[in-house]
């Protein structure tokens, strides 16, 4: 993808799945970031598969012909132990990245930890720490998240569009962040509030 130039363009992020795709989408420009939509595509009521991959080529079409996104960020697969899932979680991945290249776009992939580290500073995080940083980041009021697919998805394209402008070039963002989960003592809530750095765009 070209630089980001001083107009917001639109970036979009997908967290795969052959039963809940995660899509996000992100107005950015050289120096701010908002969000436009977020959302998940729901599969699970359709027991062939390849209907699923149908479906979720129309929606990446239907994203991409409504918001015109200039780029398309992707999570990697997640290798995990079950073959069988990671060839369907494999396929749908790449029925999305056939929609960005049809409309010719080019769907960059990042690894599940590469998006967690990006967004939180911790590889590690869970789904419910990375919903929280992304709240911060993009200042969406809502305190719950209907799907963390959907929140998954945003923070892809946030990771994207650190990689595109280095905004945390400057170490804004340690490895060794790893605050606890909201709720508990020195949680989410107080690490935000004592770090706005962490959040500063």
């Amino acid at each position: 993808m070209a630089n980001l130039t001083e107009e917001h363009q639109i970036i979009l992020g997908i967290d795969p799945g052959t039963l809940v795709m995660g899509y996000g989408l992100v107005a950015a420009n050289k120096n701010t970031v908002s969000l436009v939509e977020m959302g998940v595509l729901q599969l699970s009521k359709y027991e062939d598969h390849a209907e699923r991959l149908k479906l979720i080529f129309k929606k990446m079409e239907s994203l991409i012909q409504i918001h015109r996104p200039v780029a398309v960020a992707i999570e990697a697969p997640f290798f995990g132990k079950n073959v069988q899932s990671m060839l369907k979680l494999g396929r749908a991945q790449g029925v999305a990245i056939a929609a960005a290249m049809m409309h010719g776009l080019h769907a960059e992939e990042y690894a599940p930890r590469k998006v967690k580290q990006s967004v939180t500073g911790n590889g590690n995080a869970d789904k419910e720490q990375v919903w929280e940083m992304v709240r911060a980041i993009l200042k969406i009021q809502e305190e719950d998240v209907r799907f963390f697919d959907a929140a998954d998805a945003v923070a892809v394209a946030l990771c994207h569009y650190y990689r595109i402008t280095g905004i945390f070039g400057s170490g804004q963002i340690q490895d060794n962040v790893s605050p606890k989960k909201k709720g508990k003592s020195g949680g989410w809530a107080d690490f935000i509030a004592g770090n706005p750095d962490r959040v500063k765009l």
